[in-house]
């Protein structure tokens, strides 16, 4: 294994990257590679008033943008498919060195955006095509539906998936007329700036999708007071505190939340199929991802047996520093994370859990290692029983009938995603439509809900509002506009008309039209 930085990594490549972000204060923050510690650039920070100039920049760009037909719009898109996808291992360098997740993960990530793009490419013109209808009045009116981009759209991207959210959530956007204004976490900021640059070499043209950066509660609130619309994927509680603003601005908000997302096992379920996909549910990305698995339902009859396949394969899973694809599990994203991370394990053991596999920080991999970790006996009343733990770490919870499990697994406040395992996928879709989430993979952990793009993905109850993906994850970031003609002058009474006979005129062509199925 190799932990030397890739060396298309120069001083000079990062340098040139970070240049694109405004900072007018001369104020920086280190952003540093996970796996060692070592300063990789100094990132500019932005001050209200630079962001106050890149949606001004922003806006000018998008008054011609919008004017481009949609064919001319998505034919940047085309290009930028292939430019993304012939430059991803360099994005899985930049995604790898700043996050530090494992080289396998990190590609995986490179392929959301083109997977994104290619939905969209199929979709956009429809989706974005004026829709002819009846109006009040058969024959003598109409009413067509018109798709008007919003404006410019703020985009807050996590530190989990810095280049997928930070791309995926924009392409769309952009497709539909909007320009861009997106804030990257200070510690993955390389990798959309990477991919921005591709899109613009591409053909998209300079301005329209600007980047800005600085800690949350400095950039935050002016990034929403300038937006048109706002996309965020982070925690419940910023959320709220972006919900809150965006609302009291009367702009509409799309809010990828938190999760404490459940298994259930069936009795009748294969112990190798299920063993894999299910380490990779709870550990895959080291445990970050919004949808991963943190608490597994096992039946009463089989508890022993799957719990030890399940101790077995997360305790031989290798971990690692490395740019190179051996390591199944890479590093935490921070010390300050790992530390977080080892509270919710260190409150779990001292309230009576028990650590079967892991449950400890890796110092001797790097700064922010900690080691897959399985726990049994976790309660609510513990932090890792009840709030996001959002690391390497699960609960086995034992049950007795399949209601009980879908009792336990609804008992959160939270509805991101779930998983259901069953050799009987009509079995398992029964239990699938009991449990209140906004997705659900049967006989997957999560990567086939989020993987279909056609389909609208959210959360429900403190795991979000609305929703990516599908046809509204492009067409809410449209206004829809209702252009209605009537083409001669037939509503209402005419002059000199009796009103009593006007009404029953009114109330007689209603029923017509009813009877007639024509309104």
């Amino acid at each position: 294994m190799t932990t030397t930085r890739p060396a298309g990594l120069t001083d000079d490549f990062l340098e040139a990257l970070v240049k694109r972000v405004p900072g007018s204060s001369g104020a920086t923050w280190k952003l540093t590679e996970v796996y060692t510690g070592e300063l990789l650039v100094e990132l500019p920070q932005s001050t209200p008033e630079d962001i106050e100039a890149a949606f001004a920049e922003a806006r000018q760009a998008q008054a011609l943008w919008a004017k481009w037909p949609v064919k001319k719009r998505l034919e940047v898109f085309e290009r930028a498919h292939t430019l993304l996808l012939d430059n991803a291992l360099t994005t899985t360098d930049l995604i790898q060195a700043e996050s530090g997740k494992n080289r396998r993960m990190a590609v995986e990530e490179t392929c959301d955006p083109p997977m994104i793009i290619s939905h969209y490419l199929k979709r956009a013109a429809k989706l974005l095509k004026p829709i002819k209808r009846g109006g009040p009045i058969p024959m003598l009116s109409s009413s067509t539906e018109v798709h008007v981009p919003k404006g410019v759209i703020g985009i807050i991207a996590p530190w989990n998936f810095p280049f997928a959210t930070g791309l995926s959530d924009a392409i769309p956007a952009l497709m539909a007329g909007n320009a861009v204004v997106v804030k990257p976490d200070n510690k993955t900021a390389l990798s959309p700036l990477y991919g921005i640059s591709l899109l613009e070499e591409a053909g998209l043209p300079k301005g329209l999708f600007q980047v800005v950066c600085g800690e949350g509660p400095d950039v935050g609130p002016t990034l929403i007071d300038n937006a048109d619309y706002v996309m965020f994927t982070g925690s419940t509680a910023t959320g709220r505190v972006i919900g809150e603003r965006a609302g009291r601005n009367l702009i509409g908000c799309c809010l990828e939340l938190g999760g404490k997302n459940p298994m259930i096992v069936l009795d009748d379920v294969k112990v190798d199929d299920w063993v894999e996909s299910a380490a990779f549910g709870v550990f895959g990305n080291t445990g970050q991802i919004c949808m991963h698995i943190e608490r597994i339902y096992l039946p009463d009859s089989r508890y022993d047996e799957l719990k030890d396949a399940f101790v077995q394969r997360a305790a031989n899973l290798r971990i690692g520093a490395s740019y190179d694809f051996d390591p199944e599990i890479g590093s935490l994203v921070s010390p300050e994370h790992r530390d977080r991370v080892a509270s919710h394990v260190d409150d779990a053991i001292a309230k009576g859990a028990t650590v079967l596999t892991g449950g400890k920080a890796r110092s001797d991999i790097g700064p922010a290692f900690f080691e897959p970790t399985v726990l049994e006996g976790v309660t609510k009343d513990m932090l890792a029983g009840k709030t996001e733990t959002f690391g390497p770490v699960v609960g086995l919870y034992r049950y007795h009938t399949v209601d009980e499990a879908i009792r336990l697994a609804n008992d959160t406040d939270y509805g991101l995603n779930a998983s259901v395992w069953s050799g009987d996928i009509e079995r398992a879709e029964g239990v699938a439509a009991q449990i209140d989430s906004g997705n659900v993979n049967i006989n997957d952990a999560l990567a086939t809900a989020y993987a279909s793009k056609g389909t609208p993905s959210g959360g429900v109850k403190l795991s979000g509002v609305g929703a990516r993906h599908g046809d509204q994850g492009l067409l809410k970031y449209t206004d829809v506009k209702n252009v209605a003609v009537l083409k001669k002058q037939v509503l209402g009474a005419r002059p000199g008309q009796d009103y009593d006979a006007y009404v029953k005129q009114m109330v007689s062509s209603l029923k017509l039209m009813r009877k007639l199925r024509v309104r």
